[in-house]
């Protein structure tokens, strides 16, 4: 590296050979100094030491006798902040550090017996689903929600052969369990008649309409206004009208439709 021969000049051209072989021209302007500082000998000592690594070409001349300008040591200091690879890439590598803590457990992935247990409920699944389609098939009208489906034939009759005639096909009387499911009830409807029998318990004494026929507690309603008619004193049956509300009637000879579920 060198500097210009004119110390009176501002602006001077720098000169740096790096371990590339490649030259570098920087041009900087270098301000005045009105007064030099003397540079001691151990000044000159360190400063030629960094100037004769191998990194640092032709720098070391700067520092290797008394006359050494500010100008000069001003450029020096440039350089290495400008390039400060060229000293502080030259060490050995440090001792290794020390271990990190562990890290968080992973997700468990299931395996041997869990995997087979798993993949035996799938399939039983599958099959189940299966199943009921087929049989939801050979009905004149089918809605599935979820994993259930609601079947009819379209049929009219009272609601004791309503429960009847779901009985013998292994299958329940339909009861929604969702608002999902109680407005898709209402598409088994008709132009004309425009009520369906569901599975609420017509036993006021067995759950004062608040369980289905095998007494399990309702956890979906949707009564209609003064409903349930709490004036029926022994049976009661529960329809599902047009507007997909529920009432009660004590007359469970009329006629509405069998819609079972699966």
């Amino acid at each position: 590296m060198q500097p210009d021969s004119s110390d009176k000049q501002v602006i001077s051209n720098v000169y740096l050979s790096l371990p590339d072989n490649v030259v570098y021209s920087v041009r900087i302007q270098v301000p005045e100094v009105p007064q030099v500082p003397e540079v001691t000998e151990e000044d000159l000592g360190h400063l030629g030491y960094l100037g004769h690594l191998g990194h640092l070409g032709h720098l070391g001349h700067l520092v290797d006798n008394k006359h050494t300008s500010l100008k000069g040591l001003w450029i020096f200091n440039l350089v290495l902040c400008l390039f400060p690879s060229l000293l502080f890439n030259t060490g050995f590598p440090g001792p290794r550090g020390r271990p990190g803590a562990p890290g968080s457990p992973g997700p468990a992935i299931s395996c041997g017996r869990d995997l087979s247990d798993s993949i035996s409920q799938d399939l039983e699944t599958l099959k189940n689903s299966h199943a009921k389609l087929e049989l939801a098939i050979n009905y004149d009208f089918v809605r599935r929600v979820g994993q259930k489906y609601f079947v009819s034939y379209k049929e009219r009759d009272s609601f004791s052969r309503a429960v009847e005639f779901c009985s013998q096909r292994n299958l329940e009387l339909a009861l929604p369990q969702n608002e999902e499911e109680n407005n898709i009830l209402t598409q088994f409807f008709g132009d004309d008649y425009k009520t369906a029998w569901i599975n609420v318990n017509n036993n006021k004494a067995e759950g004062n309409f608040e369980a289905d026929m095998k007494k399990r507690p309702l956890t979906f309603t949707k009564w209609g206004e003064g409903q349930p008619d709490r004036s029926i004193q022994d049976t009661g049956c529960t329809m599902l009208s047009e507007n997909g509300v529920w009432r009660v009637t004590p007359e469970c000879f009329l006629n509405a439709y069998i819609i079972c579920q699966m």
